[in-house]
């Protein structure tokens, strides 16, 4: 089963589900969380829109990408359109690790990753400067 939430106003958007059993509610019906740990719902805003795309049981697939493109596209000044046409403002889409694909590229390369979950994958913006960036890598290293 797919769930598909798009917000494009200010309304507030609450989703409630029966918590499982034993575990405390942290959502009531038309209200925020409560605060807890490092989440403070006072530092609550609203956003210009969001999209959320997503199978249930967490059943990877390309449809799914597919109607996350497809929902950012939708948001007029979230990647659709910007004040600049050949750049958008950094809006784009959360994907789950893509293990296998890594697994095949990086076994041709003769790197073996450790169990999934135990890796990380990240993306850096490095300088343009062949010296500058070499240094980035080294830090990042």
């Amino acid at each position: 089963m797919t769930v598909e939430l798009t917000a494009a106003s200010s309304t507030p958007v609450t989703i409630t589900r029966k918590p499982r059993k034993g575990a405390p509610s942290l959502l009531t019906h038309g209200s925020r969380p409560i605060k807890q740990g490092l989440y403070d719902p006072s530092f609550e805003h609203d956003a210009c829109g969001v999209g959320f795309v997503a199978h249930i049981k967490g059943v990877k697939s390309h449809d799914i990408v597919v109607k996350g493109i497809t929902a950012l596209k939708n948001m007029e000044h979230r990647g659709a359109a910007g004040a600049e046409p050949n750049s958008g403002d950094g809006a784009g889409i959360l994907l789950q690790t893509p293990d296998r694909f890594f697994r095949s590229v990086l076994a041709e390369q003769g790197i073996a990753l450790p169990a999934f979950g135990r890796y990380a994958a990240g993306m850096a913006f490095l300088p343009q400067d062949p010296d500058e960036a070499d240094k980035a890598v080294a830090a990042i290293d």
